[in-house]
């Protein structure tokens, strides 16, 4: 936890909903008790009663005298479209996802890098590995550009990667993804523990503000053999 980051309740209640947007808490589990989370979170019995009735309100956990606090849906009401994400969607089925950031850095960009005229000499590049039920299944890199300096950057802590942008004032209105069959690279192969040269989905995504401006550019790589990617529309918005 970290002051810098805004009301320690904020962040408490965005760790606590990504772990049930992710399963970790499923529906009808009982989070932990309030003096748990104030001891793993080493704050106050206000802060973390202050981040449950963010939850409640929410609608996403209800409180239940002398029971505890469960957990009565595992989908957010704020999305990216009308479609279900990914992710709900492998939750939904009963499986158990984990996000880990495995790096977070300021990379230079070569005049000849094809993300330099997205972002000139240099951007922030975040390394991210998706475990399902345990095991290594998406690997992403993302590349943004953010005002922030080396030193906040060290205290950088993500959770959920839109919600960060957001919060640093990146706002992102439309999304153009691109999928193909590749190769994976050598560190793709050791992150998601697979043999060398084995082929993968990739999925390219160019994130952009109401301007038009892109403000994310990232890749992911999905071992499609533990499971296979799924779209879900409604009617409304299906087409052909």
């Amino acid at each position: 936890m970290n002051r810098k980051k805004g009301p320690l309740y904020i962040q408490i209640k965005e760790i606590l909903k990504d772990r049930i947007l992710h399963g970790e808490y499923a529906i009808n589990m009982y989070i932990p008790s309030e003096p748990l989370l104030e001891e793993e979170f080493n704050v106050s019995k206000i802060t973390v009663r202050n981040a449950i009735k963010e939850l409640v309100q929410e609608g996403l956990i209800e409180k239940k005298s002398g029971k505890g606090t469960k957990v009565i849906t595992n989908v957010s009401n704020a999305k990216l479209t009308k479609g279900k994400h990914f992710t709900e969607l492998l939750v939904e089925e009963g499986h158990h996802i984990i996000k880990r950031v495995l790096s977070i850095k300021r990379i230079q960009l070569p005049t000849e890098s094809s993300l330099y005229p997205l972002f000139g000499s240099n951007c922030i590049q975040i390394e991210r590995i998706y475990l399902l039920d345990g095991e290594p299944y998406i690997h992403f890199s993302h590349y943004i550009l953010l005002d922030i300096s080396d030193e906040e950057l060290n205290d950088v802590q993500i959770n959920s990667l839109y919600r960060f942008m957001e919060k640093n004032n990146m706002k992102l209105e439309t999304f153009r993804d691109e999928f193909a069959v590749a190769i994976a690279p050598n560190h793709i192969c050791e992150s998601l523990k697979l043999e060398k040269d084995t082929a993968v989905l990739k999925r390219i995504r160019l994130s952009h503000d109401e301007e038009g401006d892109i403000k994310e550019y990232s890749e992911g790589y999905y071992n499609t053999v533990k499971h296979n990617y799924i779209v879900s529309y409604n009617e409304r918005n299906s087409s052909v």
